[in-house]
């Protein structure tokens, strides 16, 4: 009874009483089509805020599809990236992690995969000069990347992503406020890769947070990942609710509204 208690309490922390607003967007990165999702927030302000949602290696699933609902609850408009691409949408873990892969060694194109889908949050009716990109798993990798990228955006928050950087790459100061949110027993992320992230941050003067939710693995965020840490990857209703806050408490500090 005590795991469906926690269950339900993430159901209702990401579950999306507007998800029927949510519409299709197809835009393009030359010919390659690309398929997002935008949603407007019901109660709009003059500053606009926005927020990018970069989905995990599977690509925009129902969780990504959730928290942009949830996210325009709040009164943020709010855009679901298409990284991969139609065509290219992958049918298991393996293939995932081939096609995420690719883009975390080329990430340039990763970046460029980004920047075209702030160009749709924008043209959602977000304000460009307000804008914060949030990410999971592979999508955390990539609001990293649009930090390093030097995108215009005010402030970036990872979930449980990947944190690895290639050493060779230069370092340059990283001006958009940067909100890490860690499973403290994730087994995907190696001390080495931490403490380099974190030497990383210090380099680039960046204004940075690292938060560390304990008994939480890979993918804490999501109920869909069962809760068997054993696995990796399992959900975490503590960590999910805690982080949710923590999001919370960083859009209001960096976004005007």
């Amino acid at each position: 009874m005590k795991n469906l208690k926690y269950f339900i309490l993430g159901v209702l922390i990401y579950s999306n009483a507007s998800f029927g607003q949510l519409k299709a967007v197809v835009y393009k990165d030359g010919s390659q089509v690309l398929n997002g999702f935008k949603i407007a927030p019901k109660k709009k302000s003059d500053q606009k805020p926005g927020i990018l949602i970069l989905p995990a290696w599977h690509g925009i699933d129902k969780a990504s599809k959730d928290i942009a609902g949830d996210l325009a609850n709040l009164g943020y408009y709010s855009f679901v990236a298409d990284i991969y691409g139609e065509g290219n949408y992958p049918k298991d873990n393996a293939e995932a992690g081939q096609k995420s892969s690719y883009y975390k060694t080329n990430y340039k194109e990763y970046q460029t995969r980004i920047s075209l889908a702030l160009e749709q949050l924008i043209k959602a009716g977000a304000n460009p000069d307000n804008i914060v990109v949030i990410g999971y798993c592979f999508g955390g990798t990539g609001v990293l990347e649009a930090a390093r990228g030097h995108l215009n955006v005010k402030g970036v928050v990872s979930f449980h992503g990947g944190l690895g950087r290639d050493a060779t790459r230069p370092t340059e100061a990283i001006t958009a406020k940067v909100l890490v949110c860690h499973g403290a027993d994730d087994p995907y992320e190696s001390a080495a890769e931490i403490t380099a992230f974190q030497q990383e941050m210090r380099d680039t003067k960046a204004d940075w947070q690292m938060i560390y939710y304990a008994d939480a693995v890979h993918g804490f965020t999501n109920p869909e990942y069962g809760n068997d840490n054993s696995k990796g990857a399992a959900y975490n209703a503590t960590a999910a609710r805690r982080s949710f806050e923590h999001l919370k408490l960083f859009l209001n500090e960096v976004l005007k509204k």
